[in-house]
Parts: C-alpha cells; structure tokens; sequence
C-alpha cells in the first residue's frame, strides 16, 4: 500500500530551498518551486538536478501556492505574505526545513538560538560532544542543511543553530536541550516588535527535556508553561545547581554553584558576551552528562570563530578585528565594550549596512564610554549618525574601502580598529562572511 504524499511547493531557492527539494523528490513528493527573484541562487543547480520540476520564478506564483497541499517556506520567506496567509486560512499546512527533519529525526538534538553568540556556542557544543567520545554533526542555520545530515550515517547528538525564522515553522522538534541565549532586537522588519521575535524563539523550549535558560533574562522563558527541567545561568553568583561567575581566591572563575570549575582567566576569549557563551554551552552538555573535563577542556582550547571578533592583523601595535558577524546592534555593543574594556590606546568603530528597522539607541553609551571615532557607510548611515552624533566623532564614508583607509590615517600604536557593523550586509555584499572576507582584505592591502 503506497503511501499519499501532498503535492509540495516550495518558496524560496536558496540552499535552504534546494535542500528541501532535494529531500522531498528523494522520498516521493510531488514538488514545485517559486521565488519572488528572477534568478535565485540555485536555480541553476536545481534546472541540472532536476529538470522535471517546475519552477517559476520573477514573482511567487499564485497558480502554484493556490494548487498546493502544503507549502515549504525558506527561513526568509514570511509566512506572513498575502498568498501564504490566504493558504493559511484554508488550513494547508506551511513548514519549514526544521519540522521537515524533526518529523523523520530520531536522533537527540542539542539546539541552540539566541539574538547573538548562536555560532559561537553551536561550535563550542559541537567541539564538546566530540571531546566527551560521541559521534556528533552540527548543522542547522550554520555548517551542513539540517535536510542533509538525514542522509548521513546517524550520530550520537545532533547540534542545532535554529534562527528564530526557522523556528517559526517548526511544530515537531522534541530537543534532548535547548537554549535561548539572549534576545535583543533584530529582524525589526519581520516582527511586529520585540515580543512576537521572542515568541518565534520561544519555539526551541516546545517539548524540550532540558531547558537552559538564562537567569539574567528571565522574560525569555519565566512565563512559558515548561515541563523541562531547567538549567540555569547568569553572569553573577549562582545559585545551587547554576552555572555563573563567582569569585573565588581572588579571581574570577566559572563556577556551578559553589564550585570552581574554572578561572574565567584561561579562557582565549575575554569579556562578558564570550562568557556568557561558555556557560550556556556547559549546561547544555551537562544536561546530557558530557565531562566536564573535556568541556573545560574545549572552552580553554576555544579561540573564536571568523568573522566574531576576529583579529586579523596587527600592525604598527595597531590591531583590527573583524566582527562581520555582528548584524545586530546587540550584538556590536557586545564586542565594543569587550574590545573597549581591554584597549591601550583609542577604539575606533567601523559600521553600517541594513539595520533590518531594529532599534540602534542601545549603540549609544557604550560608543560614548568606549569609542573615539566611528566610520558609517551603507543603506542606514543616517540612522546611525542620529544617535551616535553629540556622543563620539562620526565620520560618514560611501564605502567599507573608504571607511579602512580613512581610519588607517587615524590611528597610533596602541589602538583598535573594530569592524562591527551593527547591521545586515545585504545591501552592498552576498552575506556577513563576503563582507568580512571584503574587510580582511582591504587591511591586508593596507
């Protein structure tokens, strides 16, 4: 007896959207695509793999989407698009890429989202696993399609980035632990405010069997009815059965309640964001019981990943890093007052791009307290310069090549030169590591 399987069409040929054609045409679907760009990024991959598909693409077809029997939506695609919602109100389902793997899934996933430190602490778990003897794949918003890992030899843990896009259309994950790392805001022109980005996060604690949670943000989980056993942690004191930062003979250490795990000191990466990341990926491996020695072991090992405060280069006792990757403006004040707390000389900011309509007034006291001079370039300049202009020197530049040659001529030995943009790279770059990439090479041809 052959099994029904809805006729699918999938919206947005991303990699996210190859991959989900891929995995439904392998297992017997009936499959569409649509995008509302002219030539998507695959399509001319899908064109050669597929020929048999049809695909319409210049502006979503309504034909399709009104003929399906569920939809496949990118994480970014809105579902919240008239013809969606119009399939929405007539009951057919539309899912993402992550409720396509958690329904065949049977491995324990360990999942992970946030506003900021997301990749950093997927990969920092991921070293973890390994570390502790199991068989572990990452994948998810970074690393390989959550569709493809299926297709691989099963491992002991599965460890997911989930972007809060993809868990908006995600219904059936049961994660062994999951956390929410932090929430500022971010994707501004997708969500209707800060509370409904929350509530799309809010999704990875859905049947989870241990959350972790962040005790310094109790709005992220407090009112959720979760039947989890939590695992906490905070960047003060903690509590009984916590993990947080305690001073204990006269240093800073990591700490799980009154014990001493682990001087903050032999960690590579310093400051608050960087140790709020190694607490919530020690109560997720120890929710599934990983050693705590080869955990400690990775955090001290543990020296970033590109484009996160990345140094690229020092010269004449200048350094410039590379934070590409901070897309948000939670995620830029973040690095400032990390590299700010620990500069010599002057902290000089490089920022701009698509600030995605999030709010930008967070950037303004730590730029006061911490930076000299900022270069801002890109769609939202002027948004910037209207909250950093009275409280540091701003100087507007029409490129990242500009805004590195100017700074060059302002800087001394002793200083820090910070690319941190506090926005999106879409409007003149492919994506955060194309502009990272673009930036370390303009200062290695300084």
């Amino acid at each position: 007896m052959s099994i029904y399987r809805p006729f699918t069409v999938v919206i947005g040929l991303g990699p996210t959207g190859l991959a989900c054609v891929r995995y439904l045409v392998k297992r017997g679907f009936s499959v569409a695509v649509t995008d509302s760009r002219e030539h998507p990024p695959c399509l001319n991959v899908l064109n050669k793999q597929f020929p048999k598909v049809e695909v319409v693409t210049g502006q979503l077809s309504e034909d399709l989407i009104q003929r399906a029997e569920q939809l496949v939506i990118s994480p970014g695609v809105s579902s919240h698009q008239i013809l969606i919602e119009k399939q929405v109100k007539r009951g057919i389902p539309v899912l993402g890429d992550i409720e396509l793997f958690a329904r065949e899934n049977t491995v324990p996933v360990l999942a992970i989202t946030g506003s900021n430190g997301k990749t950093t602490v997927t990969t920092i778990l991921g070293e973890m696993v390994a570390r502790a003897g199991y068989q572990v794949r990452v994948g998810g918003n970074i690393g390989q399609q959550a569709l493809e890992l299926l297709d691989q030899d099963e491992p002991d843990f599965y460890v997911m980035e989930l972007s809060s896009f993809q868990l908006e259309t995600t219904f059936s994950l049961k994660p062994k632990a999951a956390v929410i790392l932090n929430v500022s805001p971010d994707h501004m022109d997708r969500y209707d405010g800060l509370g409904a980005y929350r509530a799309a996060k809010q999704n990875i604690y859905r049947d989870c069997e241990y959350a972790v949670v962040n005790a310094d943000e109790p709005e992220n989980w407090s009112a959720l009815a979760l039947n989890a056993k939590l695992i906490p942690f905070t960047l003060q004191a903690p509590k009984e059965n916590q993990f947080g930062l305690r001073h204990i003979d006269g240093e800073l250490c990591i700490a799980l309640g009154d014990e001493k795990l682990l001087p903050t000191s032999q960690l590579q990466l310093q400051g608050q964001h960087h140790f709020q990341n190694a607490l919530a990926a020690l109560g997720m491996g120890y929710s599934v019981g990983l050693s705590m020695e080869a955990m400690l072991s990775v955090l001290q090992e543990f020296s970033g990943i590109p484009h996160r405060c990345q140094l690229v280069t020092e010269k004449n006792n200048v350094q410039w890093i590379n934070d590409s990757k901070g897309t948000n403006a939670g995620a830029s004040v973040a690095a400032i007052q990390s590299l700010g707390a620990a500069r010599e000389g002057q902290l000089l900011l490089i920022a701009g791009g698509d600030a995605k309509q999030a709010d930008l007034t967070p950037l303004r006291d730590p730029v006061s307290e911490f930076v000299s001079q900022v270069y801002l370039f890109g769609q939202d300049a002027d948004a910037l310069q209207q909250v950093l202009d009275g409280v540091t020197q701003c100087y507007r530049v029409t490129s990242l090549e500009e805004a590195v040659m100017q700074a060059a001529k302002k800087t001394a030995p002793g200083d820090i030169v910070l690319f941190s943009p506090a926005c999106a790279s879409f409007d003149m770059f492919d994506n955060y590591e194309h502009r990272g990439q673009v930036f370390m090479d303009l200062v290695k041809g300084l």
